[in-house]
């Protein structure tokens, strides 16, 4: 039985196997390069229109592509390398020639994930695969132990977020290609970190994308923000469901990826018996103990319905964990006092916090003024690590008109605020590249499309999209390299300001989230409002309040004017950390303690740890 429906197998011997799924052909043949000479062999036609050849005396990097009933000649739709982009010719690649040395990895448990979302070509100035490994000591010495990568299949030109990938095997050549991520991978491997990818399987992008020349790919049943739906439900959609179910077997075998985060879950438009993500979940569940170690699936949606997380007995799709915006639209608002867009249901931000602390969900059956109906369900019995929050994303960031971030939008007392509720909060905490130290470079809308009609179809597309702002500030121009290499982190942190003492405050926080059993647990959580003279506190709490040693309060001034704060809660707590101390930043003295929290500061209460380490 093959490995994959569709693409080029070589084996040891050099022999080299294609197939297609091309059922708009009558006839296709292989045409490989050889230098400047093109050699054209007839495939052989299989039943449900697959056409397939072996060939001996094949390399790896051997350029081949398709054609079609003598017309255009056309990349492999399942290429898994495009060297020269996405218009030019596939190269055979054989994932087994890399010697692997992560033989004893067993992955990171859903619970123990604290999640880092990084773009590969925005994270260093190289922009590699390769550059991103000489980073990675900084993220453990910071405490995440998962790596997020942004998506990396085949996009036109350069430069790009990776959601306009024309290809869903195909890793970007000008990262490194497939072996850069096999290289990736290993390394954070040997230094415990766990590699989540983003996967696009909700549409592909405008440029480079030939899969309607070849079959059924797509269908008019419904539409997307990108146009054409995948044809998930319609005639002949079982081959197309057969080919995402082999990529998510791909990344799990090849590349040894530990878990897939779902682009926009709510655009994969199945009405079949079983719904894709059910079979998503299923093949990576295999892929998984076949490999012998976690792989989490991990959905984003804006649906706020368990349904994705319930069991398929219950009817549901059995993902292991969802994205829930709720959270970070009540920080932001909070914080930056925004109410246009989604923000404009957010217009009690402190107790709305705190339901979405305690609840996962604000919107959970509830009226939503944005969207004019009812919106979500309760979250039932799933635990608080099924959900995966943020207070900066990609697309909270980047999708602003400017790409600005929480530091160009509010004070340092605000981010250190933000990073407490956050690290502190009963859900898994994912941050965006950067924020830890509280970058300062924006992440604009960048990409590097080569043909003219879509250039100008984006840069239109921005211009109206934020019409409304262009009159305080010119849109920065996507298809710009200084757009892209406004978004390259600085990396810089210098001694005594209070980028050091943020990244030294999240430091203490993942530190904390190690060592607090209070904070491993997620299902014992409360979250209540606290009104004062002055304004409003909020109080979070964590554990068994039964278990002495195993709970843990944090209280969270949620304005400018200071407040004070009661006692500890339990006999056996003291003050673990407080957020304005000098040493993150702040004016607190590092040894003055007090009733009384500063503007925007919190402070946590619990058992001091046996093992503190260099908490500060």
């Amino acid at each position: 039985m093959l490995a994959q429906s569709q693409g080029a197998w070589l084996s040891h011997a050099g022999e080299c196997r294609w197939r297609l799924w091309a059922p708009y052909a009558t006839a296709v043949d292989l045409v490989l390069w050889n230098g400047e000479e093109l050699r054209h062999v007839p495939m052989s036609r299989e039943v449900d229109g697959y056409f397939s050849c072996m060939l001996p005396g094949i390399v790896e990097g051997q350029r081949y592509a398709y054609q079609l009933d003598e017309g255009e000649i056309r990349p492999d739709p399942a290429s898994r390398w495009q060297p020269a982009g996405v218009h030019a010719a596939s190269a055979v690649w054989s994932p087994g020639s890399f010697s692997w040395t992560d033989a004893g990895w067993k992955g990171i448990g859903r619970a123990d994930l604290v999640i880092y979302e990084l773009h590969v070509g925005a994270f260093t100035p190289g922009g590699t695969f390769d550059d991103v490994v000489s980073r990675l000591k900084d993220l453990v010495e910071l405490g995440v132990t998962a790596v997020e990568i942004m998506p990396i299949g085949q996009f036109p030109g350069a430069r790009d977020w990776g959601y306009d990938g024309a290809y869903w095997f195909a890793v970007q050549s000008t990262y490194g290609g497939p072996r850069g991520l096999q290289r990736l991978v290993d390394a954070c491997h040997a230094h415990g970190l766990s590699v989540i990818l983003d996967v696009v399987y909700n549409h592909l992008g405008p440029e480079g994308n030939y899969l309607r020349e070849f079959g059924p790919y797509f269908t008019d049943r419904y539409s997307t923000p990108w146009g054409q739906a995948v044809n998930f439900d319609g005639p002949a959609s079982e081959h197309v469901r057969r080919l995402i179910l082999d990529n998510v077997r791909y990344w799990v075998r090849d590349f040894h990826i530990d878990g897939l985060r779902l682009d926009a879950i709510h655009a994969l438009h199945d009405a079949g018996p079983v719904h894709i993500l059910a079979e998503l979940q299923r093949a990576a569940t295999e892929a998984a103990q076949h490999a012998g170690r976690a792989v989490h699936v991990i959905a984003e949606s804006n649906l706020n319905d368990v349904v994705v997380l319930d069991p398929p007995e219950r009817r549901g799709c059995g993902l292991d964990a969802q994205w829930s915006d709720d959270f970070h639209h009540c920080v932001h608002a909070l914080l930056t006092k925004e109410q246009d867009g989604y923000y404009a249901d957010f217009d009690d931000p402190p107790r709305q916090l705190a339901k979405a602390l305690r609840d996962v969900f604000v919107f959970d059956g509830g009226f939503s003024r944005f969207r004019g109906r009812p919106h979500g369900r309760p979250i039932g019995d799933h635990s608080g690590d099924r959900f995966v929050i943020s207070v900066q994303n990609h697309d909270q960031v980047g999708n602003r008109a400017l790409g600005d971030r929480l530091s160009q939008l509010t004070s340092p007392a605000q981010q250190r605020l933000a990073a407490g509720l956050l690290l502190l909060s009963p859900q898994i905490p994912l941050l965006f590249m950067g924020e830890e130290y509280g970058e300062l470079h924006p992440f604009p809308f960048f990409c590097d499309f080569q043909d003219r009609d879509v250039q100008e179809g984006v840069r239109r597309g921005r211009r109206d999209e934020f019409a409304e702002f262009a009159w305080q500030s010119e849109i920065p121009d996507p298809l710009a390299v200084e757009t892209f290499g406004s978004a390259q982190l600085a990396w810089s942190w210098p001694a005594g300001t209070s980028h050091e003492g943020l990244r030294r405050l999240y430091r203490d926080l993942l530190l904390l989230r190690r060592l607090q059993p209070a904070l491993h647990d997620y299902r014992h959580r409360s979250a209540t409002i606290v009104e004062e003279a002055q304004g409003e506190l909020l109080v979070l709490r964590r554990g068994d309040p039964q278990m002495t040693g195993h709970r843990l309060q944090a209280v969270f001034n949620l304005g400018e004017i200071p407040q004070r704060v009661g006692a500890a809660p339990w006999p056996e707590c003291s003050w673990l950390l407080r957020s304005e101390r000098r040493c993150y930043g702040g004016d607190r003295p590092d040894d003055q303690e007090g009733p009384e929290l500063l503007g925007w500061e919190f402070a946590v209460f619990a058992a001091r740890p046996e093992r503190q380490g260099d908490l500060a």
